[in-house]
């Protein structure tokens, strides 16, 4: 089985059981709902105890299970520029928004990215008479460039300076 079949299986099921993503993501604990769905779609890895529950909650083999707990091939899945209207708009808000943010966390921190490995992501819906909207706080840790075969009294890294 491949892990996109094993993604369609679990969709299936989720559909047939009509569970919602919060009643899943609330068996299986133990991590962001973000990443638990994000495994469950095979963007994702859960660590053994989490593949246990989900393969329990889901009825899955045992070579399901150990493809749950595999570090997947990310990014699969999603043309470029993206299809899907939502989250096309998310790519949209990185290409307009994209060199302000970058310009404005370089000028706060320094020569560096801003994590997507150390990164934590909340959505929440926000009431609003004119339509709900959704709210999203994103924290990624700041890796600052190395500057390597720098001379003595040359910083090692990006940092901002003072």
């Amino acid at each position: 089985m491949k892990r996109e079949e094993l993604t369609e299986k679990i969709l299936d099921i989720k559909r047939e059981k009509g569970w919602s993503w919060k009643y899943i993501t609330e068996e299986i604990g133990g991590m962001s709902e973000v990443l638990i769905v994000g495994a469950l779609l095979g963007q994702m890895k859960l660590v053994k105890p989490l593949a246990e529950k989900a393969a329990a909650l889901f009825g899955l083999t045992e070579n399901e299970k150990r493809m749950l707990n595999e570090v997947p091939y990310r990014g699969t899945g999603t043309p470029m520029p993206p299809t899907d209207p939502l989250i096309y708009r998310f790519y949209e808000m990185v290409m307009v928004n994209g060199p302000a943010w970058k310009a404005l966390i370089e000028e706060e921190f320094g020569d560096g990215i801003m994590s997507a490995i150390d990164f934590n992501i909340e959505f929440e819906r926000e009431p609003n008479p004119k339509g709900d909207r959704v709210k999203i706080g994103m924290s990624g840790k700041f890796l600052p460039y190395k500057y390597y075969g720098n001379e003595q009294g040359i910083p090692d890294y990006g940092f901002k300076e003072a």
